[in-house]
């Protein structure tokens, strides 16, 4: 009698603890739908080697969406100053709100592919009164991007007919290299820049060519080349502090500035905003 209880009490237990389990819920499926932000506080805005708010601080942040399927999309801004600096805007002029979307795919050997699209918006005033031809900032492009363990290269092309307030510039380009390699266990990461930015077509507002009804194109004038160095480190609660310092090869081959009659001034506004400067930031995601 006594092992007959035994017995039924281990079925009992056993039934028990089978029905306990087959009543727990399963575990919820991973969404595949991720969405993240970013701010960050930057003692200047670099973009392309260039300053865009005459090294004075900038508050930067955005919002990022992506999809398992590796489309993603997302918006992003900063303050800036350039366009009020260079008196091609008469009012607003100190916002850049970028929006943007495309497709990443991974690949075999750690390798990467993006293709994506991206607007530039500077809301805002172009100054007419300084020239009735001044048109708005406001840039479209297409890029391809493609990466390899550290390794990033990305190609970006504009497809609007004026790129950063430069008119007839449908067709300009910029290349970007890049390498960011982690230093061992330190939390450390330095990070490396080069890039071109080639400007296609002829402004109407260009200086005209000596001895000539012709003006300058926009290669002779705007293109440049561009480079960065810096580190970074990576806090607790995703928070990261970094440094870098850029410097550019000035607003043409020459380093002459034709649009304002600046001899060696290194950058394509009154102001020298090409030339070497170093960055201080700390920025965190969630």
């Amino acid at each position: 009698m006594f092992k007959k209880s035994l017995v039924a009490s281990a079925m009992v237990a056993a039934f028990g603890c089978g029905l306990a389990q087959a009543q727990q819920p399963a575990a919820a499926p991973a969404s595949p739908h991720t969405l993240t932000g970013n701010v960050g506080f930057y003692s200047q805005y670099i973009f392309r080697g260039l300053t865009q708010t005459d090294r004075d601080p900038a508050l930067q942040g955005g919002f990022d969406y992506s999809h398992s399927s590796g489309f993603y999309a997302g918006t992003w801004g900063s303050n800036i100053s350039w366009l009020r600096d260079s008196a091609a805007y008469s009012g607003g002029g100190s916002l850049e709100w970028d929006f943007y979307g495309g497709y990443k795919m991974s690949l075999p050997a750690d390798v990467t592919l993006d293709l994506g699209t991206l607007y530039y918006w500077y809301p805002g005033d172009p100054n007419v009164l300084a020239n009735p031809l001044n048109p708005k900032a406001d840039t479209w492009e297409l890029y391809a991007g493609a990466g390899w363990k550290w390794f990033t290269a990305k190609f970006s092309y504009v497809v609007s007919n004026k790129a950063f307030a430069v008119l007839d510039a449908s067709g300009s380009w910029y290349l970007d290299l890049g390498v960011a390699v982690p230093i061992g266990s330190t939390g450390l990461t330095f990070d490396a820049h080069y890039g071109i930015q080639k400007y296609r077509g002829t402004d109407v507002r260009n200086p005209l060519i000596a001895g000539t009804a012709i003006p300058f194109n926009n290669d002779s004038i705007w293109s440049y080349e561009d480079w960065r160095i810096g580190v970074s480190y990576a806090l607790p609660k995703d928070f990261t502090i970094g440094a870098y310092y850029t410097d550019t090869s000035g607003a043409s081959s020459s380093g002459t500035n034709f649009a304002y009659g600046q001899i060696g001034t290194g950058g394509p506004y009154p102001n020298n905003i090409a030339k070497g400067t170093g960055t201080i930031y700390i920025k965190k995601t969630f």
